[in-house]
């Protein structure tokens, strides 16, 4: 879970608990990243089970048919994620409470993604906690559980829970566990196999994070200061600075650094490409130079690298 600070943990086992109707686009989102995850690290960081109530196969709301891998009385592990998404209500039965309740105690962490806090909180699972839901549910979602300590947040954790607010926010979720668990350079990695592509220009609307974040990725080759990204931000660096840290926990010069490092690895991994031109596409002057840091982030070379993939 977040705030664990440990980026060496093992494997994480997650089960999906699906019902009719389940948004593919939230499964999606919080699945995807998490596979990236594996294939960018080349670990199996995480594992995951679709299961259902009853076992049986499952339709989402476009119609998409899905088989299970088991009942979810038959799964455990670290996190279930409980995915209703349209037509909630109808599953807020004693059935299924009955079953999260004994599922809880199998599982080390419960997260609700898009509705799926309904169902955990008509469970009694999320008395005293702090969580949120789809956005189109927040007002009648704190009107009917008053134990909950609803937050108006696109993700929220607290101690073994968590929730997100929509199919978008699966996505953030996802980011968060991978940062946490595996640290922040893999999360860039991650964000940027996603979203790098569409973030030419910084959205005025977006936080002040995001934003810096969206100059970094679009300017790797070339390296900007950090000043002149909180100018072009209209803030002061040290503005920026203390944001950047409080969102991200490192400076803006320490996360630069790891998504041009990020870029660097990931070009010695896949681009037929020399060293001394990684280096320049990665914002280095010299090649010495971007192999040491490499070093120093990743404890081997590129060249290393290189060579345990049977790359010339």
């Amino acid at each position: 879970m977040p705030n664990s600070q440990n980026h060496h943990i093992s494997r994480c086992q997650i089960s999906i608990l699906l019902f009719s109707n389940f948004s593919n686009h939230c499964l999606a989102n919080i699945l995807e990243p998490l596979r990236a995850a594996n294939d960018l690290s080349g670990r199996l960081n995480y594992s995951w089970k679709i299961v259902t109530l009853d076992g049986l196969e499952v339709s989402s709301s476009s119609g998409l048919r899905l088989g299970a891998d088991a009942r979810l009385s038959d799964a455990g592990g670290d996190i279930l994620m409980v995915m209703p998404s349209y037509e909630f209500l109808a599953h807020a039965t004693v059935t299924t409470s009955r079953a999260l309740r004994a599922a809880a105690k199998r599982f080390t962490t419960l997260a609700g993604l898009d509705t799926g806090s309904w169902l955990l909180a008509e469970a009694g699972l999320l008395d005293g906690h702090q969580a949120t839901i789809h956005w189109d549910e927040i007002d009648r979602f704190s009107e009917r559980f008053f134990e909950v300590h609803v937050q108006k947040e696109a993700v929220v954790f607290d101690r073994r829970r968590a929730s997100c607010g929509g199919a978008s926010t699966a996505f953030e979720m996802a980011l968060q566990l991978i940062g946490e668990a595996h640290g922040p350079t893999l999360r860039m990695r991650v964000e940027n196999l996603f979203m790098g592509a569409y973030s030419e220009q910084p959205d005025p609307q977006v936080g002040i994070v995001p934003r810096a974040l969206q100059l970094m990725r679009t300017n790797l080759e070339e390296p900007l200061l950090i000043s002149d990204i909180a100018a072009r931000l209209g803030r002061s660096q040290r503005h920026l600075e203390i944001q950047v840290r409080a969102k991200m926990g490192a400076n803006p010069q320490v996360i630069y650094r790891r998504m041009r490092l990020a870029l660097a690895h990931s070009l010695a991994v896949e681009a037929q490409v020399s060293v001394a031109e990684i280096a320049v596409r990665c914002g280095y002057q010299d090649a010495s130079a971007m192999t040491r840091a490499f070093r120093v982030e990743f404890e081997t070379t590129p060249q290393a690298v290189r060579r345990g993939l049977g790359v010339p």
